[in-house]
C-alpha cells in the first residue's frame, strides 16, 4: 500500500530577466509515498491518479520539512498561563531566579514540553535538538518528562536531547556524574556552559566536559554566551583540544558570541578553522541592539555548517512566544539585507539541514525518488516567499504520515 499526494507545488527552475532579476518557477505534481515513509513516484498533475485515498494538496508548495537546532522543551510556561519575567541585573541572577523555580516547574515539565512541541510541529518542524537541564537542584527530573513527551510524538519527529548544564559544570561537585547519568538515561549530546563566565575556569571547563564526551562517545553542544577576546579564546581552545584529542566532527557552538566583534579578516580564518574540524554553529538570531550577528554569511562561505532555533520561549528568560524557526531565517534575512529570490531561497537550508528545492545555479534538487517523505506543505508561490512572507497555515508530513495541528 501506498498514499498519492496530488496537486503539490514543487519548485522545478528559474528564470532569469533581462534586467538581472529572477523568478522561480514552479509546476504541480502528484507524489507517491511507500508505507515506509519514503517518496516512491513523482509525475506531473497531468497524469490521472485513481487511487480513491489519494489527498488532495490543492497547489501547496512543499519545501522540506523544518529542523529547530536549539530549544529548551523542559524552560517553557506554555501551557500554564501568562507570566512576564522579572527583570534582574546579571545573568547570575537569573540563574539564581531559575533555580528557585525548577522544584515547581518540573512537576508539569512533560505538560509543558508537550506544549511547544505541539507548536513546532504546527509550524512545519520534524527535528527538534533540545537542551534539557541537568542541575543539583532537580537533577534528571526534567529529563524525565522530556522524554516521556517527545516519546509521544515521535511518529512526527525525530529528536537529539542535549544534557545541559545551565547552572556550571564545576560549581556543584556533583555536576559531572550527573551529567554521566543523563548521558546513561536517554541525553544523546553532552551540553556545555561558558567556561569563563559561568565555570571561571576556561581550560579545566573545556577538560572535564572532554573527558565525558570522550567516556561516553557523544558529540558535544556548546552554549558560549561570553563576548570579545574571552568568549573567542574559549573557542579557540576548544578547538585546539578537539585537534590534539581527536574529536573532529563531534563539536557545535550555540550562539559563539565571541565571533560577533572579530574583525571580518578574523572571521574568515577562524571559519577555516570551524571548516577544518568541522565544528557547526547553531545560532538564534538574537534580536538586541546590544548583540551584533556573528558572521553567518562568511561562515557558510568557508564550509561551517550553520543552523538555527528558537532557543527557549515563553520562559522566565523571555515573555515572547514567536516558536517559529522560519521567522528566524525571515530576521536573519532582514538584518543582512537579503532580498532577491535566490539569497531568500538558499537561507532556507539554515533551517532544513542544508536541503533546499533548488541548487545555487537554479536546478531542481529536491524531491527525488528514494527522499525521506517528510515535507511543510504552505500557501506560497516558492521558497523565497515563505522566507519573506511567512505563509500562516502549514501542514507537516513527517516519513509519510500527516500531522493534524491542533492550533
Amino acid at each position: 500500500m501506498s498514499t498519492w499526494l496530488r496537486n503539490v507545488r514543487l519548485e522545478i527552475g528559474e528564470t532569469t530577466y533581462e534586467d538581472g532579476s529572477i523568478q522561480t518557477i514552479t509546476d504541480l505534481f502528484h507524489i507517491q509515498v511507500a508505507n515506509e515513509g519514503v517518496i516512491q513516484t513523482i509525475i506531473p498533475a497531468t497524469e490521472n491518479v485513481s487511487n480513491a485515498d489519494a489527498i488532495d494538496m490543492k497547489g501547496k508548495l512543499a519545501l522540506p520539512a523544518l529542523k529547530e537546532m536549539h530549544n529548551h522543551l523542559d524552560k517553557t510556561y506554555l501551557s500554564l498561563g501568562w507570566r512576564a519575567c522579572r527583570p534582574v541585573k546579571d545573568l547570575s541572577e537569573r540563574l539564581a531566579l531559575e533555580a528557585a523555580e525548577l522544584e515547581q516547574l518540573a512537576e508539569t515539565a512533560e505538560q509543558r514540553a508537550s506544549a511547544m512541541i505541539e507548536l513546532h510541529l504546527s509550524n512545519g518542524v520534524n527535528h527538534i535538538r533540545t537542551h534539557v537541564n541537568i542541575d543539583p537542584f532537580i537533577k534528571l527530573r526534567n529529563l524525565e518528562g522530556v522524554k516521556k513527551a517527545l516519546k509521544a510524538y515521535e511518529q512526527y519527529l525525530t529528536y537529539e536531547i542535549v544534557a545541559f548544564p545551565q547552572h556550571g559544570l564545576l560549581a556543584h561537585e556533583e555536576m559531572p556524574d550527573l551529567l554521566r547519568q543523563a548521558l546513561e538515561s536517554g541525553a544523546t549530546i553532552l551540553g556545555g556552559l561558558d567556561p569563563a563566565g559561568i565555570d571561571k575556569d576556561i581550560e579545566r571547563s573545556l577538560q572535564v566536559t572532554m573527558d565525558i564526551a570522550k567516556e561516553y562517545d557523544v558529540d558535544v553542544d556548546m552554549h558560549l554566551h561570553d563576548r570579545g577576546q574571552v568568549g573567542f579564546y574559549t573557542m579557540d581552545k576548544w578547538l585546539d583540544m578537539v585537534k590534539e584529542q581527536d574529536y573532529k566532527g563531534a563539536t557545535a557552538f550555540s550562539h559563539a558570541f565571541g565571533l560577533s566583534k572579530l574583525s571580518p579578516h578574523m572571521q574568515k580564518k577562524f571559519a577555516e578553522k570551524l571548516s577544518v574540524l568541522n565544528v557547526g554553529i547553531m545560532s538564534t538570531i538574537p534580536i538586541s541592539i546590544n548583540s551584533e550577528l556573528i558572521p553567518i554569511d562568511i561562515l557558510r562561505e568557508e564550509g561551517v555548517k550553520v543552523a538555527l532555533g528558537c532557543d527557549g520561549f515563553f520562559d522566565s528568560w523571555s515573555p515572547y512566544v514567536p516558536g517559529d524557526v522560519l521567522e528566524k531565517v525571515h530576521n536573519f534575512c532582514d538584518y543582512t539585507g537579503k532580498s532577491s529570490e535566490r539569497s531568500l531561497r538558499e537561507s532556507l537550508s539554515l533551517i532544513t539541514q542544508g536541503i533546499t528545492p533548488l541548487n545555487g545555479e537554479g536546478e531542481p534538487v529536491w524531491p527525488k525518488t528514494g527522499d525521506e517523505a517528510s515535507f511543510v506543505f504552505v500557501d506560497a508561490s516558492c521558497s523565497a516567499e515563505a522566507v519573506a512572507r511567512l505563509p500562516k497555515k502549514r501542514r507537516l508530513m513527517h516519513k509519510g504520515k500527516l500531522y493534524n495541528s491542533r492550533h
